[in-house]
C-alpha cells in the first residue's frame, strides 16, 4: 500500500486494523508506504497529518512501515496492490487517501482494476520507492497497453519519471478529442494541459464541461499573480471556466486540525479515453510521486462523464442532460 495521507478515527480505524492483522495472521506479507507529513506551506494539495498511533498500532501487528520523506518532493500515490504474480492480482487505486475526511465528506473516486499486468507494474513502481524512498527518482518506468479479460485497454503512467509523457498524452487526448472532455480536478495548472483546453474551449466545437475546487483555484491564483511568467494561465483559466461554466466547490481552506471536504477527484474524460489516479492536473504533481491509469473503453468512459456532470451539477455547473 502506498498511501499520501494516513489518518483513520473510530470505525474506519478499527475495520482497516482488524484487515491488516488478520492479513498478517494468515502469513501475507503487509508492506505499508505514507508520505512523511512536513510542515510546509503549500496549497495544493493540502499537507498530510499522519496518525502516528495508529501507524505504531499496524507496527506492532506485524505491517511493514516506511515513511517516505515528503520534502521537496510528495509521496502522493494512493494505491494498493493485492497478491502481484497471482491469478488472484488485482489493484485498488484513485483520489482517495485514508482519512475520514477522504471517506465522508470530499468527492473522491477509486477503481479496481484485476491485472495481472497492471498489478506487477504498480508492484514494481511500489518496490523501487521501498528501496530507494527518494521521491525524485521514481516512477522511471514506461508501461505499455494491455488488455483486461473483458478486453478494455488500461496503460499505468507513474511520476515523475513520466510526468512529461502523461500531461502531454493528456495534452494530446483533449486535443484531438471529436465528442467530450470532462474534467475533474482540484486544480488546474499543468502549462501542457491548460494551455491545451483554453485553445479547444476557444474553438466551440466540443462539449466540455467540469468541475475543480475553487477555494484551491484561488489559492494557486494568487500565487501566480506574483509572478510574471504565469498571467497566461490566469487568462487561460477564466477563458475556460467562463466558456464552458465549470463547477467550483467553495471548500473548507486548509488548516491543521480543520475539516478536510475538498473537491478531490481526479478524473480527465476525452471521448473514450478515461485518465484517473492520484494526479491533480497540476505542475507541482509533475515532480510528485503519482499514479494514473489510462483507460480506453465508452462504457467507462460514460459512467465516468456522469459522476463529474453530476458533482459539477452541484458546484454550479451545467445541469446533467437528460439520457
Amino acid at each position: 500500500m502506498a498511501i499520501y495521507d494516513l489518518r483513520l478515527e473510530a470505525s474506519p480505524s478499527a475495520t482497516v486494523f482488524n484487515s491488516f492483522q488478520a492479513a498478517v495472521k494468515r502469513g501475507v506479507a503487509v508492506r505499508l508506504m505514507f508520505n512523511q507529513d512536513h510542515a510546509q506551506a503549500i496549497p495544493v494539495p493540502p499537507p498530510p497529518e499522519i496518525d502516528w498511533a495508529f501507524v505504531d498500532q499496524l507496527r506492532a501487528a506485524g505491517v511493514q512501515i516506511k515513511p517516505v520523506p515528503g520534502v521537496p518532493d510528495l509521496m502522493h500515490h494512493k494505491y494498493v496492490v493485492r497478491d502481484a504474480g497471482s491469478a488472484e492480482a488485482a489493484l485498488l487505486t484513485g483520489s482517495t487517501n485514508w482519512t475520514n475526511d477522504s471517506w465522508n465528506r470530499e468527492e473522491n473516486v477509486m477503481f479496481t482494476i484485476a491485472s495481472g499486468d497492471v498489478a506487477a507494474d504498480f508492484a514494481a513502481n511500489f518496490e523501487g520507492l521501498w528501496e530507494k524512498p527518494i521521491v525524485a527518482i521514481s516512477g522511471r518506468m514506461s508501461s505499455p497497453w494491455s488488455s483486461l479479460a473483458d478486453g478494455t485497454r488500461v496503460r499505468p503512467y507513474f511520476c515523475p519519471g513520466r510526468s512529461l509523457k502523461l500531461v502531454h498524452a493528456m495534452s494530446r487526448s483533449i486535443a484531438s478529442a471529436e465528442k467530450r472532455i470532462r474534467i475533474c480536478s482540484p486544480v488546474i495548472t499543468s502549462g501542457p494541459i491548460l494551455g491545451t483546453l483554453a485553445e479547444v474551449t476557444a474553438q466551440h466545437k466540443v462539449d466540455i464541461a467540469g468541475v475543480y475546487d475553487a477555494t484551491q483555484m484561488d489559492e494557486v491564483q494568487h500565487q501566480w499573480a506574483s509572478q510574471g511568467g504565469a498571467a497566461w494561465k490566469i487568462a487561460a483559466f477564466h477563458s475556460i471556466t467562463t466558456a464552458v461554466r465549470f463547477g467550483g466547490k467553495r471548500s473548507t481552506p486548509y488548516a491543521k486540525g480543520s475539516v478536510h471536504d475538498f473537491m478531490h477527484a481526479k478524473i480527465l474524460v476525452a471521448d473514450d479515453y478515461v485518465y484517473a489516479g492520484s494526479f491533480n492536473l497540476s505542475h507541482s504533481g509533475e515532480s510528485n510521486a503519482e499514479n494514473v491509469i489510462q483507460i480506453e473503453s465508452a462504457e467507462v468512459a460514460d459512467l465516468c462523464a456522469a459522476y463529474i456532470d453530476t458533482v459539477a451539477a452541484r458546484y454550479g455547473g451545467a445541469p446533467v442532460r437528460a439520457a
